[in-house]
């Protein structure tokens, strides 16, 4: 028996029968591809099995959610299974007739992508190490650490159509394959293409990936590999079967291109680094290596500079260029390792059961956890159809704040809110009915929901003995990949497309959130403090301590009193055991609350707060420029700034008037650009025409969707062609004069004022 790691289930016919193909990686670092017969097929209720007179049927022990008996019903391959359902749909209702054929046998074994493999196989076949034929396949406890990656990147002309070289870099293997004549170190040169392309393609065999990654490697390296293996004539191959190796490359970059290469996985470094939550101002392979390897690009021009700097590299300085393209290379590599994002990425393959470029499948996720854990309770869940909304899912539960800067606020938040409701409320698609029924507890949205531990809570139970055992074994990656998919739940039974979408049980999840959080408020009030905000699962409270130790210790009560009285109302009121976790998560030293920019009442979702983190202090802002990607560098600098001598009590206004004086005298330029993403094609905005589309209209070509411009005393300009110079009063008036007024008016004074100096403040007074 051998412990491996599933890369990319498939299915083929073998000898006119279906088998499900899985390969992957074995723990003795060998690759593998087992074969494994298996019948497709769905389920129908029993009672419509006359309505289909050829059909092979197997009885089956199951019902649907609403009781009634369903039988099996078998096909000879996928394919057949597919025309029937499609000829069936609207006659007879079906269940589970949209599972794919390889995820099917994957869920009714109850494998979670890491397996224990046993059986004959043979070695050396079909670019695998081993090939096992009928296996002994069950579900296993591993994590795989020697998953083979090769970070790819290639280099061509600023017009795209000569290749320069291609850089390949594994664990094992480090190489730039050059077009050249010259011997270059670090490098292999070939004197033409049509050889550098066969060296690349037989090294890809040889080496045998897992994971192939880049950055932006679908639309940009892939593709333009692909179009010169064409011009050449060399078959695009670089499956594990000796496949042709397919892109879909989309033209819209509203549309994420996809690479299918049987047996391997492709895995595009901007698309791990956006699933990996990691924020940052862009998705340059510069801006994210420097966050988080504390690395950069050999060449940091980009644009048309950038390809012109290559192209002269590549007749001047051919050391440096192959230098440049194995930094590239291994920058994404090391952001995959170093940086974790395999590692998070393979712990929510192993969580959820889905491949390693499916992890963020949410819906899918809550299918494979979801199907066999129905099956255990002798259950067929509906197949997937598309509903539209009736009405909007009720929000959470957000309060209009009290604005103002307050000492010692302290912010109680419940844990994981949405998964702990479902799981102390029974709330699951199963245990659903519209009607009274015994033995039930009623939700705000008027519905009922069984008393008994239903599939959903189970789930989320499991998943919470996990995160546990994962916390007791400092596994941090375990512990975030589990919060991701539980967090993503209510969003998922929030979405038409989900097999499980119902909006009486989105909003009996969100109106009990509303209940909880407007009682926990009650309860605070009750004990004679003062909540000045609260948001989905969070309160905020003016502690009115004298200091922060003393404020720390009302936290820590408060956290107490609160759990306590939740566990007594679920007791009391639905005998019910409270999975409901109050926890007292930190005190900011200051905290400001805004006013709406109207000066009407209070903001929500936006704040700032001076908070204490180990042995030093830093400002944690929530909603405000500082964190949103469409305000300049400026305002964000000016803000960060601007806080800082508030929350420590220093006079601001010699530091705003110096900052004005600087942007003036055009010290400041390089901060003044704004970036923003088109949500439609420019052409497509009628109505209105926002500054970024208006600059987007001014490019001669448009190659993403994210615009970057200034504005100049014409208006928009795009950074690639600005013409025109820059306007300092619009900046001064939309990016710095909103910023320093929602601070400035809770001390009686404008920043008009301030620049003026009408108005003199002591310092004390800050």
């Amino acid at each position: 028996m051998m412990k491996g790691f599933i890369i990319y289930p498939s299915y083929k016919n073998i000898g006119g029968k279906s088998h499900v193909v899985l390969y992957g990686r074995l723990e003795n670092g060998e690759s593998f591809v087992a074969l494994k017969p298996y019948t497709p097929h769905f389920f129908i209720r029993e009672k419509d099995t006359k309505k289909l007179k050829k059909a092979n049927f197997e009885d089956t022990n199951l019902k649907n959610f609403k009781g009634e008996p369903v039988k099996k019903i078998i096909f000879s391959n996928p394919f057949e299974l597919n025309e029937v359902r499609n000829s069936i749909k609207e006659d007879i209702e079906t269940y589970e007739a949209d599972i794919k054929y390889p995820y099917r046998y994957l869920m009714d074994k109850k494998i979670q992508m890491a397996v224990n493999i046993e059986g004959d196989y043979e070695i050396n076949q079909e670019n695998v190490d081993r090939v096992y034929f009928d296996p002994e396949i069950t579900a296993a406890r591993y994590t795989p650490n020697n998953l083979k990656v090769l970070s790819i990147d290639i280099e061509t002309s600023s017009d795209g159509k000569e290749l320069y070289c291609i850089g390949i870099y594994t664990k094992d293997y480090k190489k730039v394959l050059l077009k050249s004549n010259k011997s270059v170190k670090g490098a292999k040169s070939f004197k033409t293409e049509q050889e550098l392309l066969e060296e690349f393609k037989e090294l890809i065999l040889e080496i045998d990936p897992d994971i192939i990654t880049g950055w932006n490697l679908i639309d940009f390296d892939l593709k333009i590999i692909r179009d010169k293996f064409k011009k050449n004539n060399i078959p695009f191959n670089l499956n594990r079967d000796n496949s042709t190796s397919k892109l879909r490359i989309e033209k819209d970059f509203f549309k994420a291109s996809k690479a299918d290469f049987e047996g391997r996985v492709v895995l595009d470094g901007i698309e791990l680094t956006k699933t990996s939550f990691i924020k940052v101002d862009n998705y340059k392979l510069n801006t994210v290596a420097k966050k988080v390897l504390k690395k950069s690009k050999l060449i940091q021009t980009v644009g048309s500079e950038k390809y012109s700097e290559i192209d002269n590299l590549y007749k001047k300085d051919l050391n440096k260029l192959v230098e440049y393209n194995m930094m590239d290379c291994i920058l994404v590599y090391e952001l995959l390792h170093k940086g974790k994002l395999l590692d998070l990425t393979t712990q929510r393959s192993l969580i959820t059961g889905m491949p390693l470029d499916r992890v963020s499948a949410s819906i899918a996720s809550l299918d494979s956890l979801y199907i066999p854990l129905a099956r255990d309770k002798s259950l067929v869940c509906p197949t997937s159809k598309f509903r539209q909304k009736e009405n909007p899912i009720k929000g959470g539960h957000v309060m209009e704040s009290k604005p103002g800067i307050y000492d010692n606020t302290i912010i109680l938040d419940f844990k994981s809110l949405y998964p702990s409701i479902i799981r102390t409320y029974n709330i699951d698609p199963a245990s659903f009915s519209i009607k009274k029924i015994k033995n039930a507890v009623m939700s705000p949205a008027k519905v009922y929901f069984k008393k008994e531990t239903g599939v959903l809570p189970k789930i989320i139970q499991e998943l919470w003995e996990y995160r546990e055992s994962a916390r007791k074994n400092n596994n941090e990656l375990a512990r975030w990949a589990i919060k991701i998919l539980m967090n993503s739940f209510f969003g998922v039974l929030a979405n038409p497309n989900c097999r499980f979408f119902n909006p009486k049980i989105a909003n009996s999840i969100t109106l009990f959130g509303q209940e909880i959080l407007k009682k926990s408020k009650k309860i605070l009030e009750e004990e004679g403090y003062e909540v000045i905000y609260q948001d989905t699962d969070s309160s905020f409270v003016n502690s009115k301590c004298g200091n922060y130790k003393e404020s720390i210790i009302l936290g820590e009560k408060l956290e107490k009193k609160i759990n306590l009285e939740f566990d007594k109302i679920l007791k009391n009121k639905h005998k019910l055991k409270s999975f409901l976790e109050m926890e007292f998560e930190k005190v900011y030293i200051r905290f400001l609350m805004p006013r709406l920019r109207s000066g009407k009442g209070g903001a929500k979702k936006r704040y700032a707060g001076l908070i204490k983190k180990d042995k030093t202090e830093e400002i944690q802002f929530v909603g405000l420029e500082v964190m949103r990607s469409d305000w300049t560098a400026l305002a964000k600098e000016f803000q960060k700034e601007l806080f800082n001598k508030i929350f420590h009590k220093k006079d601001p206004s010699k530091f705003i008037k110096e900052y004005i004086s600087k942007l003036q005298k055009g010290k400041l330029d390089e901060k003044l650009m704004y970036s923003k993403s088109l949500r439609k094609k420019p052409e497509e905005y009628i109505k209105t025409t926002p500054p970024h589309v208006k600059a987007a209209r001014k490019l001669k070509k448009i190659t993403s969707s994210k615009i970057e411009y200034f504005i100049t005393v014409e208006g928009p300009e795009p950074k690639e062609n600005m013409e025109h110079r820059l306007d300092y009063e619009h900046y001064i008036e939309k990016q710095i004069k909103p910023i320093a007024n929602a601070v400035l008016e809770f001390y009686d004074i404008s920043f008009k004022e301030v620049m003026e100096g009408k108005k003199q403040k002591k310092l004390f007074d800050f």
